[in-house]
């Protein structure tokens, strides 16, 4: 037989071979080069951003929580925002700038709109909806924006289509929406769960929404600096919530206590002014369709600050949902 005593035969064995490794190395050096492009510098320092913001917001939104029965939710919104409005007119005049204040109408146009669609429209539909089905149920629906986000990205800024990465996204919103739904439920009252297509209808708007309001985001602040876009968007946000405001009281809201309202005021600076501050950074950095599901996980966050400080109780299925959201976040952040 022809085998090992043809020379001829080795050769072409050997030619073979050597094809075959060459093509398994360029194989792998594509994958490695593929692989170092999906995991940027921008993307890793996008993402710290994003989850450090995640916990800025985990903390403030605990502390509000705690002045839940001494201010209404319309105040708490109005404070926190009108706070954030005088802490940026500091930050924006800060000395140490390298650039002027700049911002173009072409982007305030669309950071008007975020702030406008986003944080007023979407924040007020989420509220209606929560009183009208509960927070057990409005939160888990609304929290669906990181999907529709990526959604939205793709038709509007083309956010590229990576299938890894919408898992995750879908894996990360169910956990959050478990850990969410489980506190919630072991702290709300029976009374307040009912359902109504309003209700449900405007949770979903909600996440609209921010879903618009962080792609236009991500458009109004692509040739600005971060510190001027979120100058803008509060000085906006905090002048759209003074009729809102009026009107309420006129009807009947009852004024917050002033300890009430300096803690919101004092929270409002971690979570409105550096909160949003590092988000519209985040989404500089990584995008909206990213951004939007790392500044949603702060449930995972919220578990142990309401578990320590608050004496909220756990279950399995609040551990199960963390792990389903570090699971989601991983699969975003690698994305290959």
């Amino acid at each position: 037989m022809r085998g090992e005593r043809d020379p001829q035969f080795r050769r072409e064995i050997k030619k073979k071979s050597t094809v075959s490794l060459n093509n398994f190395n360029k194989t792998l050096e594509v994958i490695h080069i593929d692989f170092q492009m999906q995991i940027s510098p921008e993307l890793l320092l996008g993402s710290a951003i994003g989850l450090f913001t995640a916990l800025l917001w985990a903390v403030s939104t605990n502390v509000y929580k705690t002045q839940s029965k001494e201010a209404t939710p319309l105040a708490i919104s109005a404070l926190k925002m009108w706070a954030a409005m005088v802490f940026m007119s500091f930050i924006v005049m800060l000395p140490f700038r390298t650039a002027p204040f700049y911002v173009p109408i072409e982007s305030l146009v669309f950071l008007i709109a975020s702030v406008s669609i986003g944080l007023v429209i979407g924040d007020l539909s989420y509220l209606t909806s929560q009183e009208r089905i509960g927070v057990s149920y409005a939160f888990p629906i609304a929290n669906i924006f990181p999907i529709s986000t990526y959604l939205i990205a793709i038709f509007l800024v083309n956010e590229p289509i990576i299938i890894s990465r919408f898992f995750g996204i879908v894996i990360a919103v169910i956990g959050v929406a478990i850990i969410s739904r489980e506190q919630i439920t072991n702290n709300e009252k029976p009374e307040m769960r009912k359902a109504d297509f309003l209700g449900i209808g405007l949770a979903v708007l909600a996440a609209i929404c921010w879903s618009l309001g962080s792609v236009f985001l991500q458009i109004g602040v692509q040739d600005i600096d971060p510190i001027d876009a979120t100058f803008v968007r509060m000085i906006f946000g905090g002048a759209i919530f003074v009729p809102l405001c009026l009107t309420a009281v006129k009807r009947g809201m009852p004024m917050p206590t002033r300890r009430a309202a300096k803690i919101v005021m004092a929270a409002g600076f971690l979570g409105m002014t550096l909160g949003t501050l590092l988000y519209t950074y985040t989404v500089k950095l990584i995008g909206a369709s990213i951004a939007s599901l790392l500044g949603s996980t702060s449930p995972l966050f919220a578990v142990p600050i309401s578990i320590i400080f608050l004496k909220e109780s756990f279950s399995r299925r609040s551990i199960g949902g963390v792990l389903l959201t570090v699971v989601g976040v991983i699969l975003v952040i690698v994305a290959i």
